[in-house]
């Protein structure tokens, strides 16, 4: 019989030899540094027969290697990387050739052999066998082989969710003392030390100190990674994790930090019944903690992936008190830890924007960027100052700005609607060249950054558009629908129009399933064609069809009747010849009226629209020669309408202006009008001098007046001449429909405001020149009454403002 000890010693791992097992063929013999418990449990007596051989084989020594391959690095990551460095050598902190080595941290391993793998026989113990598998020897990567340049494109793509928010915590020393650094080096613990810890749990469970089972919980989490899932699916570590339980409260704040990084180490999986206890705990422990303590106990909780609202509200209570304790990086951390949770109090938002102040000359690049992340994450605004001092930021360095962080700073502009024009017109300059190499989620970002804004530059749109076809696999429903809005929105076609929608297009038909899952995002894309005049009738045969409306109003977030009704009515109209799909009536009826409450309740709160209002109902003649109503009902936005006959004459159309009380009035009430010789003529000649039927002109051939009012100016003379009050008249607006002439000319009147114009342009944007183009085809003339024409004016006098409406509905007639 022979005794085989196998023990692994830490050593170098790349590119040199491993370690060789220690072999010794001694029974009774101790190792070094070894307890007489620890020997006799590590000891296996096996068989010296023709298998021996065989297992010292594969005990052989193995050299293994990682290449680390610099194409393999995330793009979005080693943008920031590099930025990082040439920033923080910028302002004097560290070289990038000292740098290099400390911040690079995460490389792809193309090959390794095996690492250290332990041969086991028998049930060595119950609950932990460890894995075999034979060594197979490094392979190098041409770094200009195709499947290199592969990695590449395919690595551009690759963003870490948990890592990549995290790269400021890099930048200075004094985030250690309060984040996780997975990356922190500890002394490694070999697999027969991993099955002795265990074996003691089974053996010494019911006298085994609190110091003691944090001090395992310590050691097991340096085993080698791929032995973990081995390692949790034991039996022996479960009983571990029952006796922390049990013995929860004998730990103090450190113990159950210590504990709770082991957790992290080792990957517990974050539903795991015993973390609510854990949770629990630090609940109760949450006044008797420092900050540095609770936010590292939240950074921990964040990178377990487990949600602890109960903590964070405690957490945050605690900070109301304390808040002005805050260092710049406790505070940096703080907000990336509030965006990562979603939830935050604004009281305490407020408070944390005015430290921000307070360090804002501190502040470098790339916190910034992460506490834009956190504000926008956790929907908590910023304020226009704030926000234009970042701006300023980073246009004073904005080729140092990584494209992680660039992305952030563009979320919270456009979540606060901060047109900062400096940064925009920098923004537009750096873009073009960094958009090939950032992933589509970044490019979708930025481009939707740039609709929400409605900030069109032609550089920008042409390198998304450009950059998007060869790699449209990669995204997602939701980046094909918000990059289709983007460009439907700032009604812009690039010079590769037909190969970019061509190309989008039939992304949306290979993801039908994710779009089942996300149904918004269809009829996100579906509007998005719209407003660029691209109607793909399958797809909108299926959107409209009674399944999905139903689907899309089930598992949808968001409301989307009115997203349906746009689509259902833009089709109807530009479409003639589609046959497919269309909303039921009620529906229609649905989003009409939803629609119309908010466009009327928009408008009447507006001033401007008002007093326009009002003046062209004076000019015509009365309500009764003016509506205002929703046209297109479907586009979202209400108009005044005007009707004119053949002589350019307005007819009073909209009947329901008058009361009924007031027609009854009005047909009771005696007319007396003087017969004279004129008059007679007139009427057994049939003549109106193009008037329509029922309405009777005063003697100097100006408009029908109101009852009782002098609003009735002339259309057809001066605005200066008084016009002569009748105390009699009857409303042309109380003639029957089949006394009406059908109009000659239809006015939709317009009253814009600059949110209906990309930024800086009077560039119409794509619903509103949508619903121009849709106005046309019905036959409408569209007259505008642009902001910055009308808004000057209404400083001015009234009957200035009467002339400019008076040019503006006659000129735009002829």
């Amino acid at each position: 019989m022979a005794l085989v000890i196998c023990r692994r010693f830490p050593g170098t791992f790349c590119g040199t030899p491993s370690q060789p097992a220690l072999i010794k063929n001694h029974i009774n013999k101790k190792l070094l540094g070894q307890t007489y418990e620890d020997c006799a449990l590590t000891a296996r007596m096996i068989s010296t027969d023709t298998r021996m051989a065989a297992i010292l084989q594969m005990l052989k020594p193995i050299r293994y290697w990682t290449f680390c391959n610099p194409f393999t690095y995330s793009a979005t990551r080693s943008v920031a990387w590099w930025n990082i460095r040439s920033y923080m050598w910028h302002k004097g902190q560290d070289s990038p050739e000292n740098s290099l080595c400390r911040l690079a941290r995460k490389v792809n391993i193309c090959s390794t052999s095996a690492a250290w793998r332990i041969l086991t026989t028998g049930n060595t113990l119950p609950g932990l066998e460890f894995s075999r598998a034979s060594a197979s020897k490094a392979s190098t990567l041409n770094l200009h082989s195709p499947r290199a340049m592969k990695i590449d494109e395919e690595d551009i793509e690759t963003f870490d969710s948990l890592e990549d928010p995290r790269v400021f915590l890099q930048l200075r020393p004094e985030y250690q003392l309060h984040s996780y650094n997975r990356s922190e080096t500890c002394q490694p613990l070999s697999v027969s030390e991993g099955e002795l810890i265990l074996h003691k749990v089974t053996v010494y469970q019911d006298n085994l100190q609190p110091q003691t089972i944090v001090d395992y919980f310590c050691k097991l989490s340096s085993l080698p990674a791929e032995q973990h899932p081995v390692l949790l699916s034991s039996t022996s570590f479960a009983l571990l994790c029952q006796l922390s339980v049990k013995n929860i409260h004998l730990f103090d704040a450190s113990d159950l930090i210590s504990i709770l990084k082991a957790f992290v180490s080792l990957g517990i999986p974050h539903s795991h019944s015993m973390l609510d206890v854990f949770e629990t705990n630090f609940c109760h422990k949450v006044w008797e903690m420092s900050l540095d303590q609770l936010l590292l106990v939240a950074d921990l909780w964040r990178y377990l992936g487990r949600r602890v609202p109960r903590f964070l509200k405690i957490f945050f209570s605690y900070l109301n008190l304390h808040w002005k304790d805050l260092s710049l990086s406790q505070l940096t951390h703080l907000i990336y830890i509030i965006g990562e949770s979603r939830q935050a109090p604004q009281d305490l938002m407020q408070k944390l924007e005015s430290l921000i102040l307070k360090y804002i000359d501190l502040i470098n690049l790339e916190e910034v960027g992460s506490i834009c992340l956190g504000f926008f994450k956790s929907s908590s605004s910023l304020s226009e100052f704030v926000m234009r001092k970042f701006g300023d930021l980073a246009c004073a360095d904005m080729q140092h700005l990584s494209s992680y962080a660039l992305v952030n700073i563009l979320k919270m502009f456009r979540f606060t609607h901060v047109d900062h024009v400096n940064f925009m017109k920098q923004f537009g300059q750096i873009a073009p060249q960094r958009i090939p190499s950032l992933g589509v989620q970044g490019v979708m970002h930025l481009t939707l950054a740039c609709s929400a804004l409605r900030f069109l530059d032609e550089r920008v749109m042409n390198a998304v558009a450009a950059s998007l076809p060869p790699r449209v696999a990669y995204c997602r429903s939701k980046d094909v629908a918000k990059i289709l809005w983007s460009f439907g929105t700032l009604n812009y076609k690039p010079p590769n129009a037909e190969e970019f929608y061509s190309s989008l297009i039939n992304e949306i038909h290979r993801k039908m399933l994710e779009f089942n899952r996300y149904p918004e995002h269809l009829l996100t894309c579906l509007l998005g064609l719209a407003f660029s005049e691209y109607f793909p009738v399958e797809l909108i045969d299926f959107a409209l069809s009674p399944g999905f409306v139903r689907l899309a109003q089930e598992r949808s977030k968001f409301e989307v009747t009115k997203e349906l009704y746009t689509l259902d009515g833009t089709v109807g109209i530009e479409c003639p010849d589609y046959r497919g799909n269309r909303l039921s009536s009620q529906l229609q009826q649905e989003g009409s009226e939803m629609l119309w409450n908010l466009a009327r309740r928009d408008m009447n709160s507006k001033p401007e629209f008002l007093e326009a209002l009002f003046l062209l109902e004076t000019m015509l003649g009365g309500p009764q020669y003016v509506k205002h109503h929703m046209i297109l009902p479907h586009t979202r936005s209400s108009d005044l309408e005007v009707q004119l006959d053949v002589n350019m004459k307005p007819l009073p159309f909209n009947r329901e202006a008058i009361p009924i009380e007031d027609v009854a009035k009005l047909r009771l009430k005696h007319v007396g009008v003087s017969l004279t010789d004129d008059l007679m003529n007139q009427l057994l000649k049939g003549k109106s001098k193009g008037h329509s039927q029922g309405e009777i002109e005063s003697d100097n051939g100006q408009q029908p007046l109101k009852l009782g009012e002098e609003r009735a100016k002339p259309v057809g003379g001066s605005l200066c001449n008084k016009v002569d009050r009748l105390g009699a008249i009857p409303m042309a607006g109380l003639s029957p429909p089949t006394c009406l002439q059908a109009p000659q000319v239809k006015l939709a009147i317009q009253l814009t405001n600059r949110n209906q114009y990309c930024y800086g342009s009077r560039d119409l944007l794509g619903l509103h020149n949508m619903k121009r183009r849709q106005l046309n085809q019905l036959g409408y003339r569209v007259v505008e009454l642009s902001h910055w024409e009308w808004l000057p004016l209404l400083k001015r006098t009234r009957l200035e403002k009467l002339a400019f409406l008076h040019e503006k509905v006659f000129t735009s007639a002829l």
